[in-house]
């Protein structure tokens, strides 16, 4: 790597100055720490979030379940609210990457970078939740934008993410078996306004699925999903899978997730 200075502010006001002079926010450094070694950003300074204890925490406000930007994926998998509350994210949170992955990676950093293949999206995406930031509230739906794009401003943060509850809830991921990122993860959430279906590895960025949702709306089953059609041609295709083989991974995934929601 190379000399950058550090910063480890305690209060959000002083980071968010920080980083509008010029810092690079570092959240779990999951990707950015990569990205550093490979010099793919270079920054000046980096920002730790790590110190601002507002920005980690997990409650319950009514009917919502908020979840801090900066709650490392090993807490929201083992937390009794979570998997309570909304038992689908637990288990998500619970098979991400690997032990050492879990414990410093964050919910917020792999929100706000919004790998195509990554967990966490989804769940955002089908749970309708909402992203709350240090200037505003962003709805999951305007949120994501394509790959590793979204809504935030410059020197905007995450720093909380408000889910609703769930009637129920499910993530079904295959694995890339070496990244142990999704080569295609499904979220299927039963709500009050109907059934949400989002994909995660298959496309530019997380999407839903009208011809999914529409089916499990009026049928919470796995054969509801036999008589979907997943068209390939705007999905990916690479050395691991082809575009075909993931549509079909939807579908199995799909069942599998709505499978363990039931159960």
């Amino acid at each position: 790597m190379y000399a950058f200075a550090y910063e480890r502010p305690a209060a959000l006001a002083d980071a968010v100055a920080k980083i509008a002079a010029g810092g690079q926010a570092l959240a779990g450094g999951q990707t950015l720490i990569a990205s550093l070694k490979q010099r793919l950003a270079q920054p000046s300074s980096l920002v730790d979030l790590g110190g601002i204890s507002e920005l980690s925490g997990i409650k319950k406000e009514g009917n919502t379940l908020v979840i801090g930007a900066m709650t490392r994926h090993e807490f929201v998998a083992d937390s009794a609210e979570v998997k309570s509350s909304i038992p689908g994210l637990a288990a998500l949170a619970g098979n991400i990457g690997d032990r050492q992955v879990r414990a410093m990676g964050t919910m917020g950093g792999s929100v706000a970078n919004n790998d195509p293949a990554a967990c966490y999206p989804s769940a955002v995406l089908a749970l309708g939740a909402t992203v709350q930031t240090n200037k505003r509230k962003i709805a999951a739906d305007d949120f994501f934008q394509g790959m590793y794009t979204t809504a935030l401003e410059e020197g905007e943060l995450i720093t909380a993410i408000h889910f609703p509850l769930a009637k129920k809830s499910a993530y079904a991921k295959f694995r890339q078996p070496a990244s142990r990122f999704a080569l295609v993860g499904v979220f299927v959430a039963q709500t009050e306004q109907g059934v949400r279906v989002a994909i995660t590895g298959a496309g530019n960025g997380v999407f839903r699925h009208a011809g999914l949702e529409a089916a499990l709306s009026k049928s919470f089953t796995p054969e509801a999903v036999e008589g979907v059609t997943i068209d390939a041609s705007e999905l990916n295709g690479d050395l691991h899978a082809s575009a075909a083989y993931r549509a079909q991974l939807i579908k199995v995934q799909t069942q599998r997730a709505v499978q363990q929601a039931n159960a």
